[in-house]
């Protein structure tokens, strides 16, 4: 990084995100989190509705959250009650989200910042382009944001998003098949592990050690896109087999009653959420780890975050025949038709015990794709289309920072 007359260029990045800091821990978290190991980074926490700021849900008054404690340089913004997130009358949304996003912004002056990357995890999130001054901006897709099970084409929010951005990032071959060539600056960056954390020996749970062997499971959230019908008919087909999963309950719609009912059946154990520190005990003490998501137009577009994380334990994987698993058939097994998941599932208990080779094979390539390594390339594209951007307007003579929101 370049330094002017005065002072070193110092990076801070504003992350706009979906969520709230904390448990469960999403892609957003753990790039964030590890962000911060590179620059101060300030992770905005949504606003509240009107609605929750009436009902006293959040502080009515008072300054924006910090949290220093949560990563190296990792800055926690949760906007107060008095900047509510409106949708309408439109001015008063925009001018409410323009303070949040000042105060988001101040708070990196602060720590010292003169250089600042606006770091978009939605479209919806899109419109701060023009509220903030920034440097740099990052779209960052790690999901199929429409959420449909059938094909839709890229709404024209995301595509004007996409093609504003000054950096793109895809985190699954289809995606970037299908939104890469919008923007001549867009990477593909995959999911990755906390590959030290999943690697490290650990004790068996005891929720879990209570569990008869051989244990075949699911660790993840338990929504619409995990087959379901899968999970009873593999229950059914193998009564001696415990079917455990291990996560929280999100969005089932109309498979609510489906997964009620498979939770009743007698070798099926959900043991719920658990925090993100045993999540390695709970997946290094299956007999056999399950990616078992339904096929549609939705979930060809997914990069399971579970995947590196069961590699780095060494244990056998079985997965639905997803287009983002397809890469990794040498270490996972691809099973379609519920006898092809059974046969597979088999193979797997039969060899689990002294495939030692194989189960080294799975950790490399989940070494290969640790966090540190993955966000240590994002830090550096942050860095590249800083110094190029700035390159390109001192040959203009435009001004070193995009003014949307000066004064901020």
């Amino acid at each position: 990084m370049s330094t002017d007359s005065s002072r070193q260029e110092r990076v801070g990045v504003i992350a706009l995100v979906p969520d709230p800091w904390g448990p469960p821990w999403s892609v957003r978290h753990h790039v964030v989190w590890r962000l911060a190991q590179h620059f101060t980074t300030v992770w905005v926490d949504p606003a509240p509705t009107w609605r929750e700021a009436c009902s006293g849900a959040q502080s009515m008054s008072g300054p924006p959250a910090a949290d220093y404690g949560a990563g190296s340089r990792l800055l926690i913004y949760r906007p107060s009650g008095w900047l509510p997130r409106l949708h309408r009358p439109a001015v008063l949304a925009r001018l409410t989200e323009w303070l949040r996003l000042r105060r988001a912004r101040r708070l990196l002056q602060a720590a010292g910042c003169n250089r600042f990357v606006l770091y978009i995890w939605r479209p919806e999130l899109g419109a701060a382009l023009d509220l903030v001054a920034h440097d740099v901006s990052c779209y960052h897709i790690d999901d199929e944001y429409t959420f449909s099970e059938t094909e839709k084409p890229i709404p024209e929010a995301e595509l004007r998003l996409l093609r504003r951005a000054d950096l793109v990032i895809v985190h699954s071959t289809a995606l970037m098949q299908k939104k890469g060539s919008v923007n001549p600056h867009t990477v593909q960056i995959p999911n990755g592990v906390d590959y030290r954390a999943y690697s490290t020996p650990a004790a068996c749970p005891a929720d879990l050690a209570t569990i008869a062997r051989p244990r075949i499971g699911y660790i993840g959230v338990i929504k619409t896109h995990l087959d379901l019908d899968l999970l009873r008919d593999l229950a059914q087909r193998h009564s001696n087999w415990s079917i455990v999963l291990v996560g929280p309950v999100g969005y089932l719609g109309s498979r609510a009653e489906l997964y009620r009912r498979l939770c009743e059946m007698p070798n099926v154990h959900a043991l719920g959420a658990k925090p993100l520190q045993l999540l390695p005990a709970y997946i290094q003490h299956m007999d056999v780890c399950m990616l078992c998501y339904r096929l549609n137009d939705y979930t060809r577009y997914i990069y399971p975050a579970k995947l590196h994380e069961y590699l780095a334990t060494g244990r056998p994987v079985v997965g639905s025949s997803i287009q983002a698993l397809q890469a990794f058939r040498d270490v996972i097994s691809i099973a379609e038709t519920p006898a092809e998941w059974s046969q597979a599932i088999e193979q797997a208990l039969a060899g689990a015990d002294r495939d030692a080779e194989q189960s080294k094979q799975r950790q490399e390539v989940a070494a290969a794709h640790d966090w540190n390594q993955l966000v240590a390339r994002i830090a550096q594209s942050f860095t590249e289309r800083i110094e190029s951007k700035r390159r390109y307007r001192v040959r203009e003579g435009a001004p070193a920072t995009n003014t949307a929101g000066q004064g901020t």
